[in-house]
């Protein structure tokens, strides 16, 4: 296991190289942004001249790449144009939509395995039918749409939630958005584990277990769900790295200033050091993410043994 994870980290380099390269390159090399600094006034040339010098842009691209790795692993990320260092953005932004995406998570493991299990044991009946529409449903309404009906309902009408939430982000009023964050990939991991569930209902095992005599309940949670979470453990896994990233229309419609709302603000304003430190860190969740459910294939599955 030590030596997979090692091979694992290793196979991380080129991947995470690649990655913040490109967005490097489509964020710098595809826009101006001493241009985006002055807005819609047009700088002066000497200004212009020496801010390029000091962001370290009159060099070629691939020199200020290296030049911004350099500072990557020095723990700079960069200052944003109104002269705060990213890393404090980072570091108010960041716990925010952790809590937001644990809360979503935590919302599509619970329910979703629950009806994608209580669905795939009850094929073709009622409840199965209901499920598969109602995760259609929710797979077909867009976030702000869902979102705005949520906040309303809840926030506006009835009252049980804030339709807001506060600057400190309390874990209790990240509910509401942590469910209409979660609610697509909900959908996705119903389907996903009722399907799992359907195809190995029908395997060998499954049946030596039933003709054995092994109480269902046994049957169900020791043999057939731990074999049919491999597929929705990774999709769950690498959905990680997509909420934090996605929740971009989540935050806006509750107004919480976590990585989604730094995102926006620094696409709107053209922001570039902002967006490439952010959607670096995002990228270091991806790979990270993705590391944690390869390990965890052989915690559900006694098959697979890594040399």
């Amino acid at each position: 296991m030590g030596r997979y994870a090692l091979r694992r980290l290793l196979q991380m380099i080129p991947v995470f190289i690649g990655s913040t390269f490109l967005i490097f390159f489509m964020v710098y090399a595809l826009g101006d942004p001493v241009a985006a600094l002055f807005g819609d006034k047009a700088p002066d040339p000497a200004t212009a001249a020496r801010i390029r010098k000091d962001l370290y842009l009159d060099e070629p691209l691939w020199r200020q790449y290296a030049h911004y790795m350099g500072q990557i692993f020095s723990g700079h990320f960069g200052t944003a144009f109104n002269g705060q260092p990213v890393t404090e953005l980072m570091a108010s932004a960041f716990p925010v939509t952790l809590r937001l995406t644990l809360v979503a998570v935590a919302f599509e493991m619970a329910l979703g395995i629950t009806l994608g299990v209580l669905s795939g044991l009850r094929r073709g009946r009622g409840l199965d039918t209901s499920v598969l529409l109602l995760t259609l449903v929710v797979v077909s309404v867009p976030t702000f749409v869902s979102g705005t009906v949520l906040q309303y309902l809840f926030g506006v009408s009835w009252g049980w939630a804030r339709p807001s939430v506060s600057p400190e982000a309390p874990l209790n009023e990240l509910l509401l958005p942590g469910v209409v964050l979660g609610l697509v990939s909900l959908a996705y991991t119903t389907r996903l584990t009722r399907t799992s569930i359907v195809e190995n209902a029908r395997a060998d095992y499954v049946r030596t277990a039933v003709a054995k005599g092994l109480p269902r309940h046994r049957i169900v949670t020791r043999h057939l769900l731990r074999n049919s979470l491999i597929p929705v453990v990774t999709f769950i896994g690498t959905d990680v790295g997509a909420l934090m990233g996605g929740a971009i229309v989540t935050e806006r419609i509750f107004n919480i200033h976590g990585v989604g709302y730094q995102l926006y603000q620094g696409i709107l304003r053209q922001n570039s050091p902002t967006v490439v430190g952010f959607v670096t860190i995002l990228v270091i969740v991806f790979l990270l993410a993705n590391l944690l459910v390869d390990l965890l294939y052989a915690v559900l599955d006694p098959r697979i043994r890594y040399a």
